[in-house]
């Protein structure tokens, strides 16, 4: 890690997420990300943080049930696009463009940290669970979702890697959904760890799964960025392999997509 020039990793990565759009991108996935955080039982009053809160998918409908939310992420663009739409709903969300390896908050900020598919695509794994650690205050709640790798997104992540490597000594993101890599990460700030794999729930498209390559490769920044390197025979490499696995993926036969994504669930204790 030593040897990286992490400034040009965590630059690119904040221009890959500012691509496409990725605020119309999740309209799609927010009815399963609103499920989760009814899952997560968090209370009402408590001190909340969103680590990689993208265009504020958890942090609006925290808002709405009472929870004091904050949500924090690298792109700009989703930042202001969360801003205003907490203004439009006259809610008292705070949204901060940060760092998920250097939080702007203080030690023990927040009651419940959380992450949904965000922290685990930051380079440095240890500076977040070492961030996540100091800004939860002791007892506590670390609640996250993960991609694993075996599952659809971790595929899709690993095919498109082979197209557009990462750079070298960044460990693959759904590293962040295998259980043994987890404890090793959590366990100095961290106890009770629990870790369950589930399935994202309510991730529907009304369109068949080529319409929903279409909407990747527009919207969602690695895919989009990914395209834009690519020469065209590998760029139709790149579609046609996600495709495959979004389609063995795909629970609908009735010309919809419902796509069944395996996460990692992590709830911890702040020791």
């Amino acid at each position: 890690m030593e040897n990286l020039d992490l400034s040009t990793v965590k630059a690119n990565m904040k221009a890959t997420w500012m691509d496409g759009d990725y605020a119309e991108f999740c309209r799609y996935m927010e009815p399963g990300a609103i499920e989760i955080l009814r899952e997560w039982n968090i209370a009402q009053g408590l001190r909340f943080l969103d680590i990689g809160c993208g265009a504020g998918q958890l942090v609006i409908p925290a808002a709405r049930a009472g929870i004091k939310s904050t949500g924090v992420d690298i792109a700009t663009n989703l930042i202001e696009h969360a801003r205003d739409r907490a203004e439009r709903e006259g809610l008292p969300a705070q949204f901060d463009e940060g760092d998920a390896e250097q939080l702007p908050y203080e030690d023990g900020a927040f009651d419940v940290v959380v992450s949904l598919f965000g922290a685990m695509f930051a380079p440095d794994p240890a500076k977040v669970a070492s961030e996540m650690a100091r800004v939860c205050r002791p007892g506590g709640r670390l609640l996250m979702g993960n991609w694993t790798p075996s599952g659809m997104a971790g595929q899709m992540f690993k095919h498109l890697a082979k197209h557009v490597p990462p750079p070298p000594g960044i460990a693959p993101p759904p590293l962040w959904g295998e259980e043994s890599t987890v404890r090793d990460r959590l366990d100095e700030g961290f106890i009770d760890i629990r870790l369950t794999r589930k399935f994202y729930p309510l991730w529907k498209y009304p369109f068949l799964v080529p319409e929903v390559i279409q909407l990747f490769a527009r919207l969602f920044g690695p895919i989009k960025g990914a395209l834009g390197k690519l020469d065209e025979p590998e760029q139709q490499s790149l579609i046609t392999g996600i495709e495959k696995i979004f389609s063995a993926h795909n629970q609908a036969q009735d010309g919809t997509t419902d796509l069944k994504g395996e996460y990692l669930e992590i709830a911890a204790t702040r020791r």
